[in-house]
């Protein structure tokens, strides 16, 4: 079957590739990958003798062809997408035009920027009683989003919030999540280049989100996260899950009685 592996990379630090994913590279004939954002020393894991193709540079049609010549000549042609290939990955436009050639397509997942940086605050974005719903959304720019996904809409949920490629539009995400009713103190953790040895980690609140931004001289390759299950003094605070509760049964645990 002809067929290209797309394959996520991970945030940056080279062994955050699943096991399968590695694998895959180390069999690959050709490799792809996007040298602006996915770390050399994960690419180096490839086998001595495959072709290593940086595609930084390359416009879309480019691409394809360079992938579709070398699967259609019978080699193994992995593409490493950063993070995890599911968010703003641009892999659908490339497999549309792989398909129109008869060449089939696996995704093989990996960990994103936004469990990364979660991970590098020491966070966990769903607390009980406080929040359950996570948005993964990115502030509207140059490219445009649908109309019933505007940010203040999605605001609206006051639940966790975590914006993709939006470092440069905190005037606008500060205006409309205002207009969302969220308060100024809310806390904001900005993580920039998730488990890059440069990591740079900045906590904030909404009111002050710009000015963080702007003094750290953080323009690109960050996550920012946004809701109270971002406060740094969580741990001080009664939030208690019904997973492990005494009192909560399920079928590998009795429950014990509340007076017991």
């Amino acid at each position: 079957m002809k067929k290209i592996w797309i394959i996520g990379a991970g945030p940056g630090d080279p062994d955050l590739i699943t096991v399968k994913g590695l694998q895959h590279l180390q069999t690959a004939d050709v490799v792809m990958y996007t040298d602006s954002l996915v770390n050399d020393e994960l690419i180096a894991k490839a086998k001595p003798d495959a072709e290593v193709i940086r595609t930084a540079g390359m416009h879309l049609e480019e691409m394809v062809e360079v992938m579709a010549s070398h699967i259609l000549a019978g080699k193994k042609v992995v593409r490493m997408h950063t993070g995890d290939p599911a968010m703003y990955g641009a892999t659908m436009e490339q497999v549309a035009l792989l398909k129109a050639r008869g060449i089939d397509y696996e995704v093989i997942p990996g960990v994103s920027s936004v469990f990364a940086s979660a991970a590098a605050v020491g966070a966990e974005l769903t607390i009980p009683d406080l929040t359950q719903t996570l948005i993964l959304t990115r502030a509207e720019g140059r490219t445009p989003v649908p109309e019933f996904e505007k940010l203040r809409l999605l605001a609206s949920h006051h639940c966790t919030i975590a914006l993709f490629l939006s470092a440069t539009l905190t005037k606008k995400i500060v205006k409309e999540l205002q207009e969302a009713g969220w308060a100024d103190d809310t806390p904001v953790a900005v993580v920039q280049r998730a488990t890059w040895p440069d990591q740079k980690i900045v906590r904030t609140t909404l009111v002050e989100l710009d000015e963080a931004m702007r003094t750290n001289g953080i323009r690109k390759h960050a996550m920012i996260l946004a809701g109270w299950a971002l406060d740094p003094a969580i741990h001080d605070k009664e939030y208690r899950s019904k997973l492990y509760d005494a009192t909560f049964t399920h079928g590998f645990r009795k429950g014990v009685k509340a007076d017991d």
